[in-house]
């Protein structure tokens, strides 16, 4: 399938059943409101501890209704590696179960590279550089008040004590861009793979999931990233561009538009794995 027939298909998909769409947007609705009203609910029990259990039963439902929402997801990708173009329904028990092992994925994705990030900032010297700073300056700081030391002296040691610190900083940043970057994209593979098998353990087999973006061709799998990434930043400039005095209109339309263009991803993403199916 053309990149373009994948787009079109996958903008037009979620429109195709606009009351489904609407429960997936309600329930994206209240995931959000329940989270936000956990942490603010939570931050007044600094005053009243009786808020922090009222907080916390808001973050579980949070956490509850973005288990569904990760397991609709996964129904969506599979409508694309089907090409069924029916909006798949809402089954609460199975889109619960599958939207856990969804979010177990995206937490064994995200903590690989996290490890592997954390290691080159112990490599770096990242911590030890920054703790050299603070020391630095505080030391610096007490010989110039103190014991009447230059201050351009304080300021050069302060320096060079910086530029190292900046030295381990931007290469840390640069490996971490780069090292999520490709478990972004593994992960996605990985979520077409729980939505094909309906399997965890298939998820999670890394190597299985960097096979699939080789069988598809890693070109391919980059090219419809960006290409996604590119319309929503185009659909976000357009709404801005016409909506910015009224910001009031523009938040209720990214309400709307921001699930539209999560199913739009998903759906697009399942038709891209399908080529391997």
């Amino acid at each position: 399938m053309k990149m373009t027939g994948i787009i079109k298909d996958a903008l037009l998909f979620p429109s195709k059943n606009t009351g489904r769409f609407a429960i997936y947007l309600l329930l994206s609705v209240l995931m959000t409101g329940f989270a936000i009203g956990g942490v603010f609910t939570n931050a007044l029990g600094l005053f009243d501890g009786e808020n922090y259990l009222l907080g916390g039963i808001y973050i579980i439902i949070s956490i509850m209704i973005s288990f569904l929402i990760a397991g609709y997801h996964i129904k969506v990708i599979k409508s694309g590696i089907d090409h069924d173009d029916e909006v798949p329904v809402f089954e609460l028990y199975k889109d619960f179960m599958t939207g856990f092992d969804n979010t177990v994925v995206s937490l064994v994705y995200f903590i690989i590279p996290a490890l592997i990030v954390l290691l080159v900032a112990l490599d770096t010297n990242l911590f030890a550089n920054a703790i050299a700073v603070v020391h630095e300056v505080v030391y610096q700081t007490f010989n110039v008040y103190i014991m009447g030391t230059s201050t351009a002296l304080a300021a050069t040691a302060i320096t060079y004590t910086f530029e190292k610190f900046v030295g381990s900083l931007a290469m840390t940043v640069t490996a971490a861009i780069i090292i999520f970057a490709i478990f972004f994209v593994i992960q996605n593979m990985a979520e077409a793979r729980l939505a094909n098998t309906g399997s965890l353990k298939e998820a999670l087999n890394i190597f299985e999931a960097i096979k699939d973006i080789a069988r598809i061709g890693v070109g391919r799998v980059i090219l419809l990233i960006l290409v996604l990434f590119l319309v929503i930043a185009v659909i976000d400039i357009i709404f801005i561009a016409v909506l910015s005095y009224f910001p009031f209109l523009l938040s209720v339309i990214y309400i709307v538009i921001t699930p539209y263009l999560a199913l739009f991803t998903q759906r697009a993403l399942g038709l891209l794995y399908s080529e391997i199916t």
